[in-house]
């Protein structure tokens, strides 16, 4: 497409004009804008007069769009709700007209004071352009004046920078306070300071992809190596790390907002191929060093868009394939082994390197429609097909893994209707997510154990079979008014119907708990030959039908947001949100009558010692309701010192309710309806007392199913574990302060923007299931004991070990994050970013931010946890990127430096005293192994060659970990006992190490 060509007629000395500053960038939406659409605003003056009767006229050049508004009293205007692109600005008053074009990004707010006869105040190092006797200069693409502590994620950096994912979200981590996290079976998350990544939230063209059933934050991310979008769709995002405006809901953590592509008036067309990862180009794993061989590897990832007109400045369409073939190394390796004892024959040959696939298939289709100045309506729609084998590697032999299907469809039809004054945005929306991994061997599995009852390897069949997901549609719908002097207001509604199931049988295989016996001899010993002390496995319970557990939740959303420009120095917002949600399948829910009558007849729990109300875990279907005080009120301000954008300091305050997982709720009903057991062996040095209901005489028929179950059948509750959710269970939140400064400073004739703020963000009610089974004296420890002696043993009767489910898991964290960025441009072809963060954080529940971990045995509540250091995260985070383009070729590189992550530690070195066991959790810091610091150095170069027709070529070459830093993942973390530290304390546990290792990518690619 040809550029657009500014109008080369001379204005008038009464030319009513427009000047635009765009002044963002690197945040979030200003005080008009959707949440992923750009605004344009400014000033319109007559020989320094307001100008009333001014018509701002602003066309999108690549698709025609157009959008026109009126001046106010001030002479003010405001051009809302404007998709991501390059618009050529027309203002025309009295029959006399002027021009400019600019481009605005995701969220961006572009703003422009013009006058005659004078010079505009000049904003920060912008390029300047005479007209008449008018100088426009604009402001560069950094957003300085928002209250929201956010950074933006340009379209230049997402295709530049080293990445072998092709996750979109990937590029987050260059935003200080941010993670992305891939694990060393492959999987990635994306979580931000000491919270889980469940309380994160992405948002698509304004529509969230929350996931309510599983973690992750994002529908289908838990535990998964796939793409939650096409990368080829995203254009640009932006990452807002606290502080986030009234529109976004169900959040506790960090918001993503992306805007996808469009097609144009012109047909453009994109095709990528990549390789990496095969054996030949990465370097092999600690465990290949040690064997010699290599594991089968590799990673290939292909795919296409296209788009155009099919009616020229009407009707255009975009579509998109994306696919990816992975073989991912990983190392199966027994763990926990100790002085005098090793693997028989036929179990150490099922240990060494292997690797395991992953497919998926991304698609994405978008129809965009404008019948009209004032309409805008979309249509779009992503696909997602992922098949992944899992949980081989580490204790894991390769029969005992599953294969996870991770499917996805979300349509959005979206219809924007603009005013002189506002602009309403609506969406009606559906969503069906699907998850469920299946076992690889229908077999008897066996857990080799350790002495102290450690896990040294699993083989035969997994556990896992699964079936969960949601499915519904919402409406949701935004206006937005800025027609009162000063103030921007905007308000919304939203409502979702949607279908939450989780389904279960776990574990599907029966595990046969297996003692490693020492002094193995080789030459006759197999795992044939060892006799199981225990048996867990899970059986169908009679008359309980539809095992699949469902509900159909009905949520509700409502807010107010004023953006109110006091001056044109200070800013405030302020905004309050409310959400509701319906859930019958935990509300409607009654406790079965026969457990009912075992809980309150269990003398354990009702005598003065007891630490809880069991009523309060009962249900009778009528005294439950759903959490009613999702109040939310978030505050902000900006206070531009010199009104000239360049130093501008801001802060805020707001709080956040996300919501519970629907997986957690739902197993109340799910282990009454396949109940787990639980059963001991009577063999030769491990006894039990055999009384034929929770401990036998070993036989071989036990390897039977169909004889297990006849072991339960007389009495099928007797042994399976209950779960109770308590009655007034809250929803998750945050509170969130924060205090900073944005600058923007000249260095070298090139404008680099800080910024530099101090976060506080306390987290509350996390849910946590605990043990509620207690001692006959209604204590949780055994008797002269402060920690540790769980009374197990004491079940309910005729029942199993109780479990309950309540508030308690709480974060607190100070963070200091520091931002510097050069950016990028035509005119100087280079940029920089740095990213600094120090985090201060501590939790009460271990692994609460890392693996989102929700149950706790070792203490009776969290009140008697004692808060530790956030384990899994550092204290000192860097992450530096750089581009630059010459001789045809761009260069880029990423660096990422973390410090030791803190570790969950049992410490019972203190020596045992009567009325004291001296063992205790706690947390260490890793920093003096030498190899427990995360680094990692990326570099791409890529050339383009144009064929002088429209065809343009690439070649592009990413090495991965350069300097091949092995990145340790595992380490021993037991102590000592009585005065006696562990030898092996702080050592690795086992060659696991986050990949890659150093790994060389290939890519083709051509555009048109």
């Amino acid at each position: 497409m040809k550029p657009y060509q500014r109008s080369t007629r001379r204005p008038t000395p009464r030319l009513l004009a427009c000047a635009l500053a765009s002044c963002l960038a690197m945040a979030a939406p200003a005080a008009f804008a959707q949440s992923t659409a750009a605004t344009i605003r400014g000033q319109v003056t007559v020989d320094s007069a307001p100008a009333t009767d001014a018509k701002v006229t602003a066309t999108n050049v690549a698709t025609g769009l157009t959008r026109s508004v009126q001046s106010t009293a001030n002479g003010g205007y405001a051009v809302a709700g404007l998709p991501p692109g390059t618009y050529r600005i027309d203002v025309s008053a009295g029959g006399q007209t002027n021009s400019k074009t600019i481009t605005v990004q995701v969220g961006q707010t572009a703003t422009v004071n013009l006058s005659t006869g004078g010079v505009a105040e000049t904003a920060p190092s912008g390029e300047a352009t005479n007209i008449d006797a008018v100088t426009v200069t604009a402001a560069p693409v950094f957003e300085t004046k928002t209250s929201e502590v956010a950074t933006y994620i340009s379209q230049r950096q997402i295709e530049a920078l080293p990445q072998g994912s092709r996750n979109f979200l990937a590029f987050a981590d260059i935003v200080p306070g941010m993670i992305f996290d891939t694990k060393s079976d492959g999987s990635t998350s994306l979580r931000s300071g000491a919270q889980s990544s469940n309380g994160i939230n992405v948002f698509i063209d304004g529509v969230g992809q929350k996931g309510y059933v599983l973690g992750g934050g994002v529908g289908g991310q838990q535990g998964s190596r796939g793409n939650p979008f096409p990368q080829l769709a995203i254009g640009e995002y932006k990452v807002i790390t606290s502080n986030y405006k009234a529109e976004y809901d169900q959040i506790s953590s960090a918001a993503v907002t992306a805007v996808t592509k469009s097609g144009t008036n012109e047909f453009h067309g994109d095709f990528f191929w990549d390789q990496n990862g095969t054996r030949d180009w990465r370097a092999p794993t600690p465990a290949e060093e040690k064997t010699g061989l290599k594991a089968p590897s590799g990673e290939t990832q292909y795919g296409a868009a296209f788009g155009g007109p099919i009616i020229q400045d009407r009707l255009f369409f975009f579509v998109t394939y994306e696919a990816k073939e992975f073989k991912i190394p990983r190392t199966i390796s027994a763990t926990g082994l100790e002085p005098g004892y090793s693997l028989t024959p036929d179990l150490a040959a099922l240990t060494g390197p292997t690797s395991t696939p992953f497919n998926e298939d991304l698609w994405f289709g978008k129809l965009t429609w404008q019948p009209g100045d004032a309409h805008l309506v979309e249509l779009s729609g992503k696909v997602r097909d992922e098949s992944d084998i899992q949980d081989i590697g580490d204790r894991n032999t390769r029969t005992y893994g599953k294969n996870k299907n991770n499917d996805s469809t979300r349509i959005d039809l979206r219809y924007q209707w603009s005013g002189i004054n506002w602009l309403n945005d609506a969406h009606v929306t559906f969503e069906d997510d699907a998850f469920s991994p299946r076992i690889l061997t229908l077999a008897n599995g066996f857990n080799i154990l350790n002495r102290n009852r450690g896990t040294v390897l699993n083989v035969g069949g997994g556990q896992d079979y699964q079936d969960k997901g949601q499915k519904g549609w919402g409406f949701q719908d935004d206006l937005t008014f800025s027609g009162l002097e000063g103030h921007t207001m905007k308000m919304g509604v939203k409502y979702k119907s949607i279908e939450v199931n989780s389904f279960e049988q776990q574990p599907y295989n029966p595990q046969f708990g297996v003692n490693l016996p020492a002094n193995i001899d080789a030459g006759r010993t197999s795992l044939s030959t060892f006799q199981p002390f225990q048996v867990r496995f899970g059986a169908p319970l009679p008359g309980t039908g539809d095992r699949d557990i469902q509900s159909t939740n009905k949520q509700y959303g409502i807010y107010f947001q004023d953006d109110w420009a006091v001056n044109d120095k200070l800013t405030l917002n302020l905004g309050l949100r409310y959400d509701y949600e319906v859930t019958p399948g935990y509300e409607d829910y009654v406790t079965p009558a026969n457990l009912v009558a075992a809980l309150r007849s269990w003398s354990n729990i009702h005598n003065a010692n007891v630490d809880y109300n069991i009523e309060d875990y009962i249900s009778n279907g009528r005294n439950r309701k759903a959490f009613k005080d999702a109040w939310q009120p978030r505050l902000g301000f900006s206070y531009d010192l010199f009104a000239d954008q360049r130093h501008v300091i801001f802060g805020g305050a707001g709080r956040a309710y996300d919501r519970n997982l629907f997986d957690y709720i739902a197993l109340e009903q799910s282990k009454s309806t396949f109940p787990s057991y639980n059963l001991q062996f009577n063999v030769a040095g491990d006894p039990c007392a055999v009384n034929n209901t929770t401990c036998f005489n070993w036989d071989p028929k036990y390897y039977n199913p169909q004889e297990l179950y006849a072991l339960v059948a007389a009495n099928p509750n007797l042994g399976s574990e209950v779960n109770l959710i308590k009655n007034d269970i809250k929803v998750p939140y945050s509170d969130q302060f924060s205090l900073g400064m944005r600058n923007t400073i000249a260095v070298f004739n090139q404008d680099w923007n800080t910024s530099v703020s101090v976060v506080h963000i306390r987290s509350h009610d996390g849910i946590v299931f605990s043990l509620g089974n207690r001692y006959p004296n209604g204590t949780f420890y055994g008797p002269g004991r402060t920690f540790g002696g769980a009374p197990f043993g004491e079940r309910i009767p005729g029942f199993g070990s109780l479990i309950k489910a309540d508030n308690g898991v709480e974060t607190r964290m100070n963070q200091l994050l520091l931002s510097a960025e050069k950016p990028y441009t035509n005119e100087s072809p280079w940029g920089v970013t740095l990213a600094y963060t120090f985090t201060d954080a501590e939790e009460n529940r271990s692994n609460a931010a890392n693996n989102d971990e929700h149950y706790v045995f070792d203490y009776p509540n969290l009140n008697d946890a004692p808060w530790v250091r956030s384990i899994g995260i550092s204290k000192h985070r860097f992450v530096g990127t750089g581009m630059f383009t010459r001789w045809g070729l761009t260069f880029s590189t990423k660096v990422t430096i973390a410090s030791p992550i803190a570790k969950d530690v049992l410490n019972c070195l203190a020596p045992t005293n009567p009325g004291q066991d001296g063992c205790a959790n706690g947390t260490f810091e890793a920093g003096y192994f030498d190899d427990a610091t995360y680094r990692q150095w990326d570099i791409a170069v890529q050339k383009e060659w144009d064929t002088g027709t429209d065809l343009k070529l690439r070649v592009r070459a990413d090495i991965f970990n350069v300097t091949n830093e092995r990145n340790w993942v595992d380490f021993n973390t037991f102590r000592g006992v009585n005065g006696v530290e562990s030898t092996n304390f702080g050592e690795r546990s086992n060659d696991n190490i986050a990949l890659p290792t150093r790994t060389f990518k290939l890519s083709l690619g051509f555009n048109w």
